[in-house]
C-alpha cells in the first residue's frame, strides 16, 4: 500500500509537494475546488458559508498536466482529482434546466483528466454536502479537530434557493427553499449520473470514486443521504459493475455510521477492498457515532487502525491511503505538524505489516 497526503487548492505548491515527499508520501490527491483562507478544513456551516461569482471554466487538460508534471517534478505521483466543483454540475445534482449541459463539462473533465494522467475522481453526489460540523478540542491534549453534533439543529437547516453543497451557484435566485429529496430520487439521479458518464471514464481510463456521506444521516437539510450504511455502496454497484464505478473509501466517514444492524466497518473493509474497486482510502480516527462524533489522532479515537490496516492488507488492497484531516497541534505550523504525525503513523504501521509500498 501506499500513503499520500490530500492538498487544497491554495497548498498545491512546490514548497508542500516536498513536505509531502519528506514525510514519506508517494501521492497527492488534490482539491481543486475549496479554498479556505484559514488552511484547509471542513469549514463551520455556521461562518455562513463561502461563495463564487461568474461561470468558471472547466479544468483544461493543459492545466492538469501541468499540476501533473509541477507533482511529479517532487518525485510524486497526482492520484486523483477529489470533488468536482459545484459551478460544474449544479444541476446534475438538481435535476435542473442545466443538467444535459453540465453533463457535457463533467464528460469533458473526465477526458481532460485521462488526457493528463489522473486515474481517479472522487466525488460526492449529494445535495447538502458536509454540513454541520464544527471544530473544537477534542483531540489529545487539546488539539484542535472536527466534530459534529445534531443537537445544533443542522439536520433542520433548510438549503437555499441558488445553493449546493454551501456555494451559492446562482445569485439572482429567488427567495425561498430547495424543495426537500427523497432518496429514491437521488438514486435515481446517481444512476442517470453514471449511465451518462461511465462509458466517458471508460475509454478515457479514470475510475469514478463515490464518497459515502459525511456525516452519514438519513437526511440533512430536507434533503436524503445516498451512502449513510457501508452495505449502501453495494447499491453503487448494483448500478454498474465497471471498474469505472468504484469507491471513495472514507474509513472516517464509515466509522461514523452507527452500527446497531448491518456490516460493520471490518466488514466493509474486508469486503470492498477485495473487490479491487477502492480508488483510495481516507484514512482517520473517530470517537463516537452519529448522531455525535470528534475525529482524533489515528491511536486514540474507537477504531483499532492497525487492524484495519491488517485488513486491508489480507483483502489484497494495494493502492493508496490518505489521512483527509486530522487534528491540529499546537505549533507554528498546526497542520503540517498533525499529517506528519498521521503520515509517520501510517507508515510504520505499513511497515511492520509488510505492506509498505515507496
Amino acid at each position: 500500500m501506499r500513503v499520500g497526503l490530500g492538498l487544497y487548492r491554495q497548498m498545491l505548491t512546490e514548497e508542500n509537494f516536498r513536505f509531502a515527499r519528506q514525510a514519506g508520501a508517494t501521492d497527492i490527491v488534490a482539491h481543486l475546488t475549496d479554498y479556505f483562507a484559514e488552511g484547509p478544513r471542513i469549514p463551520d456551516s455556521r461562518d455562513g458559508g463561502w461563495g463564487y461569482t461568474g461561470p468558471k471554466p472547466i479544468w483544461s487538460a493543459e492545466e492538469l498536466s501541468a499540476l501533473r508534471q509541477a507533482v511529479e517534478a517532487e518525485g510524486l505521483r497526482l492520484h486523483a482529482l477529489e470533488n468536482l466543483d459545484p459551478a460544474f454540475w449544479y444541476d446534475v445534482l438538481l435535476d435542473g434546466p442545466r443538467r444535459d449541459a453540465q453533463i457535457r463539462d463533467v464528460q469533458q473533465i473526465i477526458r481532460n483528466m485521462g488526457a493528463a494522467g489522473i486515474p481517479v475522481l472522487g466525488y460526492n453526489f449529494s445535495i447538502a454536502g458536509v454540513w454541520g460540523h464544527m471544530t473544537g478540542p477534542w483531540a489529545r491534549g487539546g488539539a484542535e479537530s472536527v466534530g459534529f453534533s445534531a443537537r445544533d439543529g443542522a439536520r433542520e437547516t433548510p438549503i437555499p434557493l441558488g445553493q449546493v453543497w454551501n456555494m451559492t451557484v446562482d445569485a439572482d435566485a429567488p427567495a425561498g427553499v430547495l424543495a426537500d429529496t427523497s432518496s429514491e430520487v437521488l438514486w435515481d439521479r446517481l444512476a442517470r449520473f453514471l449511465g451518462d458518464v461511465l462509458p466517458v471514464a471508460e475509454e478515457a481510463g479514470v475510475r469514478l470514486a463515490l464518497h459515502p456521506d459525511d456525516p452519514p444521516l438519513d437526511a440533512l437539510r430536507g434533503h436524503a443521504r445516498l451512502v449513510n450504511r457501508p452495505e449502501k455502496y453495494r447499491r453503487l454497484r448494483a448500478i454498474s459493475d465497471s471498474r469505472a464505478n468504484g469507491l471513495e473509501f472514507c474509513q472516517g466517514t464509515i466509522a461514523e455510521m452507527t452500527s446497531d444492524v448491518g456490516m460493520t466497518l471490518q466488514d466493509a473493509i474486508t469486503e470492498y477492498a477485495a473487490q479491487d474497486i477502492i480508488g483510495y482510502v481516507h484514512f482517520r480516527n473517530v470517537r463516537g457515532v452519529v448522531p455525535e462524533y470528534h475525529e482524533v489522532f489515528l491511536d486514540e479515537g474507537d477504531v483499532d487502525m492497525s487492524h484495519c490496516l491488517r485488513l486491508y492488507r489480507d483483502a489484497g488492497y494495494a493502492g493508496l491511503l490518505i489521512p483527509d484531516h486530522t487534528p491540529q497541534m499546537a505549533c507554528a505550523a498546526p497542520w503540517h505538524a498533525g499529517m506528519a504525525y498521521a503520515l509517520g503513523w501510517m507508515r510504520a504501521h505499513l511497515q511492520v505489516l509488510g505492506a509498505l509500498e515507496g
